[in-house]
């Protein structure tokens, strides 16, 4: 407003000829609607601010997801609670395209499709059904990663495509659908009561006829620039990179950092000896609903990798894990979701020698899937039985077993063979053995399908896991606050720590190697409910403590780190790492310090917890051995969009998004405010115009009578 003032000001003195009054007017008018728009469209629309969109994802041959038209999609909001309310939207209703506010227990494969297949819908808000879908909902495939594991025509034929085992019976396959118009999520349940209010104030119909005018409309934003594939798309990209100043990228690849540390300090930037065994121990990161950024993954993933990182804590406490004969890995994977993305770029860097281990390294791989759903407290152990057929594998899986039970003895948890000819669930495993007969196991609370009935949905959350709180604590006693869940995944991680330590050939009794319940509450509490809290906060760097949002979610994304990995790698180095003497320069750049072994350790210069006498932290420097590698497909390093070998997943970009919802007026009634509109601008402009014309009749001084003229 300020330019503009001045520009006028600027004009009227540089201009010989004063400036016609339609001129003068016409500015004021655009200034007093430069100064009441926002306030115009406040009163006009409502805006939906705790929305989730269903966004493109694209890969070498398909486009699946949701998207709007670039301006827009606006319908007439119906509320769809039963199947019988679609009759309205499908074929009664006098006001098509609608906008359907549909429960979320109506949210699945058939009613989707049946809005899919006509143009009287323009778009969908979905309401979270409460409590959760008593049987089931995933949106997931019914086989997970299928294509992209170990299994194909020429390994284990007769387990490809999940046809000895269905993974996820309940799966819909909703997420790999393509619908061409917008669907959201409504997050707070006040716009969910808004939305019905506003619908049952204007459109609810009246004695079988249609409402009358105004009616409550919706409008969604969610217009994606990237269509085909990622062949298309990355090639538009490249195009666009090479002959534009300023290219316009459509898309970008589901890319992240894998978390990796290791018992013993290895040069980070070196070679491991051929001669020298490591133990991988891994787990995926990453989770994926229909909805984006909407991934809670208690069971997928939070309950494996905390398990996890517990145990990692307890090997780290034992007095003898120095003089252990063999390392131990610990291995956290981003995009597993999306066909292996963390495994498969691992496995390609090891083998082209990017990685410090090589293939070769790999005494035994031990991986933990999802742990937290078990029946009667057993852990199932799953190997895959084509490679058992070689006598040698054979011998070293029998023995990962045996140890693996061993170590189960005494404990809350047992551990049972899923069965020789039981193949491998979804798991990253699968694709190191694409590349070598690895001796390995997978540990999971499912002996054939998922125990888990909201796999890769927005209901795999706390509940999911039978994580309860009793009423009435703060933030601060909920974070203390040890679960049942806690203690049931800290017995896990006991039994996988004192199975590792056997593994790695120690020796020791191994019942003082005991997983902390405390310290599983605590991450649980932090990975599912609130990232914004104590612990957290203490143990990160001060430069990235925005990171720390109010509900976690676990969705690869394509702008990185995300938030789930900064954690896990900060508290893997808080757990498993120590504190240093040095100061905050020298932890910054400890390649200034000639004991830092920069090559061999991490450091981290993190807040600290506060002060108990006032509201300052008390900083301290973490030396670990905790590292980050790419977790981006090698299918985009090679440039081979349109691999079968590698994960290809990319998400397309978009301009906004954005819900919001107002009354709109019949058809007749804006026509007559267009043309009433358009008449009343012509009689201003031609009013103005002879005005302006006869200025000098109508706006003349009079001479004064009295005066003389000489």
């Amino acid at each position: 407003r300020t330019w503009g003032s001045r520009g006028m000001e600027a004009a009227a003195g540089s201009c010989r000829a004063p400036l016609p009054a339609w001129w003068g007017l016409l500015l004021a008018v655009l200034a007093a609607g430069s100064c009441q728009g926002n306030s115009v469209e406040r009163k006009i629309y409502i805006p939906l601010n705790k929305t989730a969109p269903c966004v493109r994802l694209l890969n070498a041959t398909h486009q699946i997801g949701c998207q709007s038209s670039i301006s827009g999609d606006t319908g007439v909001i119906h509320v769809v609670e039963k199947e019988e309310d679609l009759n309205w939207v499908l074929a009664d209703g006098p006001h098509p395209p609608y906008m359907i506010l549909l429960d979320g227990n109506l949210f699945n494969r058939r009613v989707m499709l049946q809005l899919k297949g006509t143009s009287r819908v323009s778009g969908l808000a979905v309401a979270i059904a409460q409590p959760s879908p008593p049987q089931g909902f995933s949106p997931g495939l019914k086989c997970p990663n299928d294509g992209f594991g170990v299994y194909s025509k020429d390994y284990g034929p007769q387990f490809a495509h999940c046809n000895k085992t269905v993974w996820n019976p309940v799966g819909s396959g909703l997420s790999y659908e393509d619908f061409d118009f917008p669907i959201f999520l409504l997050e707070d349940a006040n716009e969910t009561q808004v939305i019905k209010q506003c619908y049952q104030d204007h459109n609810v119909p009246r004695d079988g006829s249609g409402p009358e005018y105004p009616l409550c409309a919706m409008q969604l934003f969610s217009h994606m620039h990237a269509v085909t594939s990622t062949v298309t798309c990355m090639r538009r990209s490249s195009l666009q990179s090479t002959f534009s100043i300023n290219p316009e990228v459509v898309c970008d690849p589901l890319l992240d950092y894998n978390v990796w540390s290791t018992l013993h300090p290895i040069n980070s930037s070196g070679k491991v000896d051929p001669e020298k065994e490591v133990i991988i121990v891994a787990t995926r990161i990453d989770s994926h609903s229909f909805f984006w950024n909407i991934a809670p993954g208690a069971e997928s993933a939070v309950s494996s990798f905390v398990t996890h990182l517990a145990a990692a804590e307890a090997l780290h406490k034992v007095s003898d894990v120095h003089l252990l004969q063999r390392n131990i890995m610990f291995t956290f994977f981003q995009g597993e979701t999306f066909d292996y993305i963390g495994s498969s770029r691992m496995v390609y860097d090891m083998e082209k020698d990017k990685f410090p281990l090589r293939l070769d390294n790999i005494y035994s791989f031990v991986e933990l899937n999802q742990v937290a759903l078990r029946n009667d407290s057993i852990l199932w152990m799953h190997t895959d039985p084509v490679s058992r057929m070689n006598e040698t594998v054979e011998a070293q899986v029998r023995n990962l077993l045996d140890i693996l039970s061993n170590s189960s003895i005494g404990a809350r948890v047992t551990l049972q063979e899923a069965g020789y000819s039981q193949p491998l669930p979804p798991s990253s495993f699968q694709r190191f053995l694409r590349a070598r007969h690895i001796p390995g196991v997978v540990l999971t609370d499912h002996r054939t399908a998922f125990q888990n009935r909201y796999y890769q949905s927005m209901y795999d959350t706390p509940e999911n896991i039978r994580m309860q709180y009793p009423e009435g604590l703060s933030p601060e006693e909920t974070l203390e606050y040890v679960t049942d869940t806690a203690k049931s995944l800290a017995e896990v991680a006991t039994v996988v720590a004192r199975a590792l330590y056997r593994l790695a050939g120690g020796a020791n009794n191994t019942s003082a190697i005991q997983a902390d319940p405390k310290t599983v509450t605590r991450m649980l509490y932090g990975f599912l409910i609130k990232m914004n809290n104590s612990w957290f906060q203490s143990i990160i760097k001060p430069d990235i403590k925005g990171i720390l949002g109010d509900v976690p979610q676990h969705y690869v994304a394509v702008s990185s780190p995300v938030n789930t990995t900064y954690l896990v790698q900060y508290v893997l180095a808080n757990l498993t790492g120590t504190v240093v003497n040095l100061t905050k320069e020298e932890c910054l750049n400890p390649e200034k310090t000639p004991s830092s072994e920069k090559e061999m350790y991490e450091y981290a210069w993190v807040q600290g917890s506060l002060d108990a006498n006032s509201t300052s932290r008390v900083p301290y420097c973490v030396r670990s051995t905790v590292h980050l590698s790419k977790a981006l497909s090698p299918a985009f390093e090679l440039r081979q969009w349109g691999s079968t070998e590698y994960s290809t997943w990319t998400e397309s970009r978009w301009k906004e998004i954005r819900a919001r919802i107002f009354l709109v007026a019949s058809k007749e009634l804006e026509i007559i405010t267009l043309v009433v509109g358009i008449a009343i601008l012509v009689f201003s402009l031609l009013a103005t115009y002879f005005i302006n014309a006869k200025a000098d009749v109508l706006f003349s001084i009079p001479r004064d009578p009295g005066a003389v003229a000489y």
